[in-house]
Parts: C-alpha cells; sequence; structure tokens
C-alpha cells in the first residue's frame, strides 16, 4: 500500500467510524425509548432508509453531481420527519442525522453550497427546539447540536483539503520528476550534438592543417623523385621542406590528439594551465607566447576549462594562420574578470570569417555563451587580432 493510499484510507476509516458511532447511538436510543411504544417499527424503518441511501450514496454521486442533491433532499425530508413527526418528534437526539449530512457536504460540494446546505440543518434544528419556553434552553440545545454539526463537518473539510493538496504536490512532483528526465534527455541531446560539432570541427581541421600538409608532402616527394634522376644536388632542399611538412603535421596531429582528451580540472590555475599548454606546443621558429596574470580570483572549474579551451582554440589560431612574431595573454583575474589574446599578425576579416561560418571562431563563441561570459573579436588585414573574453554580471552585482 503506498503512503497515498494508506492516509486516503485513514481519512475514509475515521469518516466512516464517525458516522457509524452517530448512527449506532442514535438507533440503540431510539430502542430504548419508544421499545413500548407503538411506533418503534416507524422509527426504524426511517431510520434504515437513512442508512440504505447513505450506503448508496457514493454509487449514485458517480453517476452525476444531481444524484447527490437528490440524495440530500432526501435525507433531509427524513430526518425532518424524524424532528417534526407528531409521532415521535419529543425528542431532540434525531438532530445528530444532520451532523452526518455535514460531513458528506463538505466531501462532494463547494464550501459555499455546503455552508448553505448546513445553515437550512440549523434553521431546522432551531425551529425545532423553539417550541420550549425557557429562552437560554432553545439557545443551549441550539449552540450543542449546532457545534457538533459545525465540528464534524469542519473536520470533513480539513481533511478533503489535506487530500486536496496532498494530491496537488504528488502531481507537482509527477511533474518535476518529468522535467527532469526531459531535462536529462536535452541534455544527452546537447552532449550528442557537442560530440558531432567537435567531430565536425575535428574533421575541418584536419582537412584544413593535417591533410593538406600530407598533400604537400606528397608532392615533394614526387618532386624530389623527380629531381633524383635529372640532378641529384638539387634534392636537398626538397628533402629539408618535406622534412619542415613532417615536422608541422606532427605538431598538428600533436594539438588535435591533445584536444581529444577529455576535459579536466584547471588545478594550478588558469594561468599555470596555459603555461603549460603553451610549453607543450611547438611553435613555430620566430614565434613567443608570452602569459601575463593579474589577481588570485578563483575561478569556478567550468568557467575555467571554458577559458581555457577559448584561449586554447585562439592559440592554435595564431600558431597556425596568423604567422605573428608575438602573442600575449593578459588574465585579470580581480572582479571584474577578463581576458585578452593580442598577436602582431597578419589579421583577417571579421565580417568574412564569420559569413564563413569558420568552426574555430563558432566555437569560441559557443563556449563563451556556454559559461556566461560574452567574446569579443576585433581583426583587420595587416593589424593582427585582439581577442576579449569578459565576464557579464547581474545589473544589481554591477549597482
Amino acid at each position: 500500500m503506498t503512503a497515498r493510499r494508506y492516509v486516503d484510507w485513514i481519512y475514509q476509516g475515521v469518516f466512516y467510524l464517525v458516522v457509524g458511532l452517530i448512527y449506532v447511538a442514535i438507533l440503540l436510543r431510539s430502542i430504548l425509548l419508544y421499545r413500548d411504544s407503538p411506533v418503534l417499527g416507524q422509527v426504524l424503518g426511517l431510520l434504515l432508509l437513512f442508512i440504505g441511501l447513505f450506503l448508496a450514496e457514493e454509487a449514485l454521486t458517480k453517476r452525476g453531481n444531481i444524484w447527490f442533491l437528490i440524495y440530500l433532499v432526501l435525507q433531509t425530508i427524513l430526518t425532518s420527519l424524524l424532528i417534526y413527526g407528531p409521532e415521535f418528534n419529543e425528542y431532540d437526539y434525531f438532530s445528530l442525522l444532520f451532523a452526518i449530512l455535514g460531513m458528506q457536504l463538505m466531501r462532494r460540494l463547494s464550501t459555499k453550497a455546503s455552508l448553505l446546505w448546513i445553515l437550512i440543518f440549523l434553521v431546522l434544528i432551531g425551529y425545532k427546539f423553539y417550541r420550549f419556553e425557557e429562552p437560554i434552553e432553545w439557545l443551549t440545545r441550539l449552540l450543542l447540536f449546532g457545534s457538533i454539526i459545525v465540528f464534524l463537518a469542519s473536520y470533513s473539510l480539513a481533511a478533503r483539503r489535506a487530500q486536496e493538496s496532498r494530491r496537488y504536490n504528488q502531481s507537482l512532483m509527477q511533474q518535476l520528476q518529468d522535467a527532469n528526465q526531459k531535462l536529462e534527455q536535452y541534455s544527452d541531446t546537447l552532449e550528442k550534438l557537442g560530440i558531432a560539432r567537435e567531430r565536425q570541427r575535428l574533421a575541418r581541421e584536419l582537412h584544413d592543417s593535417v591533410t593538406q600538409t600530407i598533400f604537400s608532402m606528397t608532392l615533394t616527394t614526387q618532386s624530389a623523385l623527380i629531381l633524383f634522376d635529372r640532378g641529384p644536388a638539387q634534392v636537398e632542399p626538397q628533402l629539408e621542406r618535406l622534412n619542415l611538412l613532417a615536422q608541422n603535421a606532427m605538431a598538428e596531429m600533436h594539438t588535435l590528439i591533445s584536444e581529444l582528451r577529455p576535459d579536466q580540472e584547471v588545478d594550478g590555475g588558469l594561468a599555470t594551465a596555459l603555461r603549460q599548454h603553451i610549453n607543450r606546443q611547438h611553435l613555430p621558429e620566430g614565434l613567443s607566447v608570452t602569459v601575463e596574470a593579474y589577481g588570485q580570483h578563483g575561478l569556478p572549474p567550468l568557467e575555467a576549462q571554458g577559458l581555457f579551451r577559448i584561449a586554447q582554440e585562439a592559440l592554435n589560431n595564431v600558431v597556425k594562420h596568423s604567422f605573428a612574431r608575438h602573442a600575449n595573454l593578459h588574465l585579470h583575474l580581480e572582479e571584474p574578470c577578463w581576458i585578452e589574446i593580442d598577436d602582431d599578425g597578419k589579421g583577417f576579416n571579421t565580417q568574412q570569417a564569420f559569413g564563413s561560418g569558420h568552426i574555430g571562431l563558432a566555437g569560441m563563441h559557443e563556449r563563451a555563451d556556454e559559461i556566461g561570459w560574452n567574446l569579443i573579436i576585433q581583426s583587420n588585414p595587416g593589424e593582427g587580432t585582439h581577442i576579449r573574453v569578459e565576464k557579464m554580471y547581474p545589473e544589481k552585482e554591477r549597482a
């Protein structure tokens, strides 16, 4: 049995227990008071009809709300006959049957409709007790039976609202679980898209760099073979070029293999990780790269890893395309946090580069968006390249 069904079972059990105790008390008292009276059969008949309708109420209600209203009218008439009947109206305990109806009202109807019906019950009871000469006795009986009816109806209302609140919370929990499941599926989709995008980028890099280098090596080898037959002395420059191309191919492959490694924590800090990365690279002859860092502000691992990948891509572009003599990485790790990568290379037309769908630049923008930083790339032919990545702060923090 689930927790929800167990709690519902408790509420149902308490409801039927209270109804049973009230009904049995009324039944036993009727037998005691009317055992020598000829109207005992009529009293028992009306009470049996009341309990019969009560037991059939749930089946009737399933057929529509109108049936509950019919049931309610019939039960009110039966209770009124027991209260006002000339043969057996000298006792007042039949008024407790309205307490049973009050509990059912709160289970089935709206609060306003239920209060209206309870007010009708109190009017019927009050008019019944109005025959007593002493006003204080009339008021005492009205308050006694009215408080019982209102108390039991309030309990029934509280139980109903507790059940509705629990069902609502369970519905929210189910929605949350569904949302988490969709989020996991969305995360898996993003991961697959990221893998596909990374494969596409690597394929482009292989085509633009390693494949072209190997093609040049093939042409150089064929040229060396031709020159070997014509003049062996002319082969040496071709072999030197072949060696240089092979070294470049190895450097390109080393870079791509390092990018295939899974993301690792930048444990020693972003500046240290970038210096280590530069030391592992095969930089072209004549190119120098410096790293300057200011501040010791620790970045979250996700942001540090994203900035590392952005700087790595920027350095790859410097090595492969810029023909620069010097590049500088400036890290400002105190708020406001930012990093800059500058080179004195040949530069490029940014509009043409973005229009052609350059995968490296697009990947840098995507990584910056993922970590909530803003990427700015400025470059012109013959003027080098300036890249700035700055952390975006909420307006409240800026104020």
